[in-house]
């Protein structure tokens, strides 16, 4: 690849890096378009960015942008965030050169990116001067080596909702750790309910217990990406939900579809392991339960322990191709540290703010009333100030999603275990990045 081939702006694919500590991993070719020489906007010029998101109520805080800079309006194109979509469209964008300015990315997809050229490195542009004003955790979800990709917006720290009127009702303790999350769902089981749903093709919620359990299913060698998705935290994760799925004491059907509403409608499951951004998904889909719930930590492993996990986290990026990543990035900032802003964003329900001031937790309980009056956010702020900062994402995790969805579902048709779904997809990773021409090899 020559220097006329290599993107000017974007990140190179053999920059991408296995994470912050890397000094950086050699991969092979280049996309086939990257970012082009930014452009400076001169005073009083006006200009229209365009701004791919799914986060509902986002209007409110561009509108309230456009109406305070009116040189930079900022126009929101909403994408599905259903099954990946938004994902597929923007890398179909940037393969033909017409990506938007900015987009909404979530964490673990970010590296994916790279590997497209499809980011424009901010660090260049002074971002890293605006480090402090986040999550320190989530800030390096987009730093890799030098490079700074993406400005955090919202997270998922985990928890434990529960159906507590239901569990009163039947004398169920609300557990505080994974053995007694089996003794309760032995007890809801005999009043002829499931205490929730292992969702098979639920990678990301899956991905999240691993965590939560101690799992490292990314790492860097030198220039290798070290892979380890059957390491032995996530054998116990697997192990334990096989466990109940074997039992008889969950269901398996999709989470967050028509038949899942159905039953935490009814009561038939009362109970999910979930992150921060469920309240409004429970409060706006089962309305007949409103009273009913409660939040509570993440069941733990070990009692006394406060290990911690996040299930999804998004982010703004702006695009290689942007010819005003400046103003972009002025843009992403504002929209993710301006008070105003989050006070909107948090009204829309857009999860749980990356920024570390402008609101208190209290801020985040809108569905107050949903809840029985908890201050839930509470239990969501506790969960994101003890995550395990040491896990990381590889390039390519949303086809792992994709598999390992496809491994446990074969599983719980032909009854082979939930290990083996997980040495498949270890296989099928490795062999991923490889044929990416990445530097791949397993776990011991």
């Amino acid at each position: 690849m020559t220097s006329r081939d290599a993107p000017r702006g974007g990140v190179r694919r053999r920059t991408v890096l296995g994470g912050a500590a890397a000094a950086g991993l050699a991969l092979a070719g280049c996309a086939d378009r990257g970012g082009g020489a930014p452009r400076v906007r001169k005073r009083g010029q006006r200009i229209t960015l365009t701004f791919w998101s799914w986060v509902p109520g986002i209007d409110g805080p561009v509108d309230l942008w456009n109406r305070r800079h009116p040189e930079v309006r900022v126009k929101v194109e909403k994408v599905s965030a259903v099954n990946g979509e938004q994902y597929a469209k923007m890398h179909a964008a940037i393969k033909a050169g017409n990506p938007p300015d900015l987009g909404q990315i979530e964490f673990p997809v970010i590296p994916g990116f790279l590997m497209d050229n499809g980011l424009r490195d901010l660090a260049p542009l002074g971002a890293a001067r605006h480090r402090a004003a986040f999550v320190a955790w989530q800030w390096r979800q987009s730093v890799l080596g030098p490079g700074i990709y993406a400005i955090p917006q919202a997270s998922g720290p985990m928890g434990l909702f529960v159906r507590q009127d239901l569990f009163d009702r039947w004398g169920v303790r609300v557990p505080g750790t994974w053995e007694e999350y089996a003794a309760a769902a032995e007890a809801v089981r005999r009043h002829g309910a499931w205490i929730e749903t292992f969702a098979p093709a639920n990678g990301n919620r899956f991905a999240g217990l691993a965590w939560q359990a101690g799992a490292k299913w990314f790492a860097s060698d030198g220039d290798t990406w070290i892979v380890h998705l059957d390491d032995e935290p996530t054998r116990r994760v697997a192990d334990f939900w096989e466990g109940l799925v074997r039992r008889g004491l969950v269901k398996t059907i999709p989470d967050r579809r028509d038949a899942w509403y159905r039953d935490i409608q009814t009561g038939a499951i009362p109970a999910w392991v979930g992150a921060s951004w469920g309240d409004a998904l429970l409060a706006g889909n089962a309305p007949g339960t409103k009273g009913g719930w409660r939040a509570a930590p993440l069941p733990q492993w070990h009692p006394g322990d406060r290990a911690f996990a996040n299930w999804g986290g998004s982010t703004i990026a702006v695009f290689a191709a942007a010819p005003y990543p400046r103003d972009a990035l002025d843009f992403a900032l504002w929209l993710n540290t301006d008070p105003e802003s989050i006070a909107l964003l948090v009204k829309g329900g857009y999860g749980f703010p990356s920024v570390t001031s402008g609101y208190r937790a209290t801020d985040l309980d809108a569905e107050a009333d949903f809840f029985g009056g908890q201050a839930y956010s509470a239990v969501f702020a506790d969960a994101g100030a003890h995550v395990d900062t040491g896990w990381q994402w590889g390039p390519g995790v949303d086809a792992l999603f994709a598999q390992l969805g496809d491994a446990f579902t074969d599983a719980l048709a032909d009854g082979s275990s939930f290990r083996s779904a997980l040495v498949k997809v270890q296989r099928q990773t490795v062999a991923d990045l490889r044929d990416q021409g990445l530097k791949a090899e397993s776990g011991a």
